[in-house]
């Protein structure tokens, strides 16, 4: 009922996953992310132990990204019913679509990200997503995910049309240096470049600029402004 990305900058370390669904909230539960871990997208008739999980798992430093994915899904009863997209620390990227998703269901890995999607038009949705992603590698990795979900999008989407959309990424620190999301909209991805043009220019310059685990003063001034409350 979904499709989505899942990626790694390798300029940057960063990792984070966009998606777009037909249902209301797509980032409360969807999507997982950990700064030098990776992200786990779960969606199909979601499970957000998959993600919470497999989460934890690369967060162990054992497993890799199809290890987790083959550990979670082998615990899932309902695991014919789920999609679920890993990348871990390094890139790599495994994907699990059950054979009762609904059809289009599929997924395309490429160089240090994964799409993946059900209740598609097609399998062009996929594929424009994963090429308008390839096509801005010298972007920032929450930018490349903006256009490959609008790319897909403009390529057909879910069947149903969106409702809701978000962009959820990881830099160095615990906090998400991205985290935009649109939980109910005719048009969320008109919406959510609009929040994310925002974003952009006025909050992830902040976040930026935050305290961090090393260093408690960040690089934040507080002569002049209030920053962040």
């Amino acid at each position: 009922m979904t499709f989505s990305i899942v990626a790694r900058c390798p300029r940057s370390g960063e990792v984070g996953i966009a998606a777009i669904t037909g249902m209301p909230g797509v980032g409360k539960l969807l999507t997982h992310a950990a700064p030098g871990v990776g992200a786990v997208a779960t969606q199909g008739w979601l499970n957000p132990y998959l993600g919470l999980d497999g989460l934890a798992l690369l967060r162990g430093g054992r497993h890799d990204a199809r290890q987790a994915l083959d550990e979670v899904i082998a615990r899932d009863e309902d695991r014919d019913f789920r999609q679920v997209a890993v990348i871990d620390g390094a890139g790599a990227t495994a994907v699990w679509t059950g054979t009762k998703c609904a059809d289009h269901a599929g997924s395309l890995e490429g160089d240090g990200f994964s799409v993946q999607g059900n209740l598609l038009t097609g399998p062009d949705t996929l594929r424009a997503c994963a090429e308008a992603f390839e096509a801005h590698r010298d972007a920032d990795l929450a930018v490349r995910l903006l256009h490959g979900i609008e790319a897909g999008e403009r390529a057909g989407g879910d069947r149903r049309g969106g409702q809701s959309a978000t962009i959820y990424v990881f830099a160095t620190e615990e906090y998400p240096l991205w985290d935009i999301r649109i939980d109910f909209h005719r048009e969320p991805l008109k919406e959510l470049r609009k929040v994310f043009d925002w974003f952009a220019a006025e909050l992830v310059p902040q976040i930026r600029d935050m305290p961090r685990r090393d260093n408690s003063h960040g690089r934040q001034s507080h002569r002049g402004h209030e920053g962040l409350s």
